[in-house]
């Protein structure tokens, strides 16, 4: 049979009890109208500089999953629906940025079209989150239920106040037979 392209945001023809593509879009999409909705956050004279990756995205769940998709596309949506009002930091880049810097500041290469700063971007907030699970299962007819929450939450990095925590994103499902995750 030959592959078959499917609607990331559909029912895919193989899905089961747990968090899926269609799922971490809607949830994706959530996130960037809450965020985006809160003057308290990007009101400000200058955007809010934030990280988003997932060092602090925790799959507390039984399900494997790749945290780093989550926040690749956690951060792909706000970057695009936030068109300036909130900057993108990034902390995975660090030893690359380090390197570039010492290489331009030892005059092996020149300073490019940017110029030099003094430091590396501090950051105002991180993008934190926790996925969690309950999973049951009927050993009489091989029901599995699996009900998953993820919540996200936005930390201010000086005070440590949590500014923003998300409504949970709830989904539950139930099938006979199970679908594994890889």
């Amino acid at each position: 049979m030959a592959a078959v392209d499917l609607d990331p945001g559909s029912r895919g023809a193989v899905s089961g009890t747990g968090l899926e593509m269609r799922d971490i879009t809607a949830m994706a999409d959530r996130l960037v109208r809450d965020l985006l909705a809160r003057s308290d956050i990007i009101g400000g004279a200058k955007p809010p500089r934030i990280i988003v990756d997932s060092s602090r995205l925790v799959n507390k769940s039984s399900q494997r999953l790749d945290t780093d998709m989550i926040s690749d596309q956690l951060r792909a949506q706000l970057m695009r629906a936030a068109s300036g009002r909130m900057r993108f930091l990034s902390r995975e880049a660090m030893e690359d940025v380090a390197m570039e810097r010492k290489l331009k500041r030892d005059g092996q290469v020149d300073v490019a079209t940017r110029g030099m700063t003094r430091a590396v971007a501090g950051s105002d907030f991180k993008l934190t989150g926790r996925i969690t699970s309950l999973d049951s299962r009927d050993n009489r007819n091989g029901m599995t239920q699996r009900s998953m929450q993820v919540i996200f939450e936005l930390i201010d990095l000086e005070s440590s106040e949590s500014v923003y925590i998300s409504d949970p994103y709830v989904i539950q499902r139930a099938q006979q037979e199970g679908v594994v995750y890889r």
